[in-house]
């Protein structure tokens, strides 16, 4: 489940622009930890005063960083096809919201989202398959059909494709580090000299975060679930059960409170960047998300693939496809499959959501495009060419909660081997 696939599918050019670019300048959206029952209204944004009252309308649900790029897309395809579009802006829990309209019976026709939910919306019977044709889905990289495929079917149409990268701010740190121990050697020095107060910026806190300890977690010998012969993950296989768990999380100590210092709980999502744009740390894991905010400040940067422990394996990312579904419950489920299949994939459409929100295009041509304009995209995609798609199966929804809680009790200091047999022992519950 590798991601250097998506190489091959962008081919020999494509190929060409990840080298020359990775010596440029440079709230992830797993979806995996969405919970909780806030239903507030959503904000609305409409293209059309009156949606819906020709009885062909349609109802797209989206996050508030893609509305615009929405409300652009829905403007055009309502003017091309006389079909009324009204764009409704969920700002917290959209997957929750959704299932939670959907079983209410007033969902909406469209909704963007995750690739990783796909295994709760297929269980809760709330989206349909896409209907794209075998040329239409050469198109796209395979990662991101990868992502959106479950149970042998196409679930959502792709847009961008994301992973977690390695910043580092080229003024205090000239090199990109081979280990993880030459860079924490690296910023210990510079702690040394007053010049950063931090070894490395990476969000624990105190619920922990699996999405980011990921990474290490892989290098370090750790898995989530196996593969079956198909190379699909296999919730029978359990790997926070698995000896190489309490292993990984030995080595993640060794980097704790207990240890060097490098991963804390005090550093969380909220300060993240701040120590970063504050320049009291040179080295920061996020991901592309985070971008906007480093230009605005105007801090210097530099992308490279995280670096993993030495002598064990690569530092393997999770990664993310973001993908438009079709509502089961769509009462225009034809002009729905058209919007997502036809006029959502034009390539015009893909560039414009990538100008809204700069993560790699889903469309092979799209992705060759903008990285030939913008060193970044192609150092991302370097950055995370042996990462692992997220899981989408259902069983990964229990993951979440007892791993991020044993990561951040170990970064603080618990007992490794223990800590991780009692997070196990609670997902092995919650998945029968």
């Amino acid at each position: 489940m590798r991601w250097n696939r998506l190489h091959a599918a962008a081919g020999l050019a494509a190929l060409a622009l990840v080298v020359t670019a990775c010596g440029g300048d440079g709230d992830p959206d797993s979806g995996g930890t969405a919970g909780g029952t806030d239903t507030d209204p959503p904000e609305t944004s409409a293209a059309s005063e009156d949606p819906g009252s020709t009885g062909a309308g349609l109802t797209i649900w989206a996050d508030a960083e893609r509305t615009p790029a929405v409300e652009a897309a829905a403007a055009t395809f309502t003017e091309e096809n006389g079909v009324e579009v009204s764009v409704e802006t969920i700002a917290e829990e959209l997957q929750t919201q959704y299932v939670t309209a959907h079983q209410a019976g007033n969902a909406p026709d469209l909704v963007l989202g995750a690739h990783d939910w796909i295994g709760n919306l297929v269980q809760n019977g709330t989206i349909d398959p896409i209907q794209m044709t075998e040329a239409k889905i050469a198109e796209f990289n395979p990662i991101a059909i990868e992502g959106v495929t479950f149970n042998g079917q196409v679930y959502g149409v792709p847009f961008a494709v994301e992973n977690v990268v390695l910043f580092r701010n080229p003024e205090l740190a000239p090199d990109a580090p081979a280990t993880f121990e030459e860079m924490v050697t690296g910023a210990q020095a510079l702690q040394a000299a007053g010049s950063v107060s931090e070894i490395l910026a990476m969000p624990v806190g105190e619920n922990g975060d699996p999405y980011h300890m990921y990474p290490l977690f892989t290098s370090a010998g750790g898995y989530l679930f196996g593969e079956d012969e198909t190379g699909t993950y296999d919730p029978s296989d359990l790997g926070l059960a698995d000896p190489s768990a309490a292993t990984a999380m030995a080595k993640i100590a060794e980097h704790g409170e207990a240890g060097t210092g490098a991963l804390k709980r005090s550093i969380t999502g909220e300060n993240l960047v701040s120590l970063y744009t504050d320049q009291q740390v040179a080295y920061m894991l996020s991901g592309p998300w985070s971008i906007a905010a480093l230009e605005t400040a105007g801090t210097p940067y530099e992308i490279s693939p995280i670096p993993g422990f030495e002598g064990l394996g690569p530092a393997r990312p999770f990664v993310g496809v973001q993908a438009m579904y079709v509502s089961s419950s769509s009462e225009n489920k034809a002009v729905a499959q058209e919007f997502a299949t036809n006029f959502f994939t034009r390539p015009e459409v893909a560039r414009a959501f990538y100008d809204a929100d700069p993560r790699a295009p889903a469309l092979t041509a799209v992705f060759e495009e903008v990285a030939a304009e913008d060193p970044n995209v192609a150092a991302i995609i370097e950055a995370g060419a042996d990462g692992d798609i997220l899981p989408a199966i259902p069983e990964m929804a229990a993951i979440w909660d007892p791993f991020g809680k044993a990561e951040s009790q170990v970064v603080g200091g618990e007992d490794p081997a223990t800590t991780i047999a009692n997070a196990a022992a609670i997902v092995q519950e919650a998945i029968g």
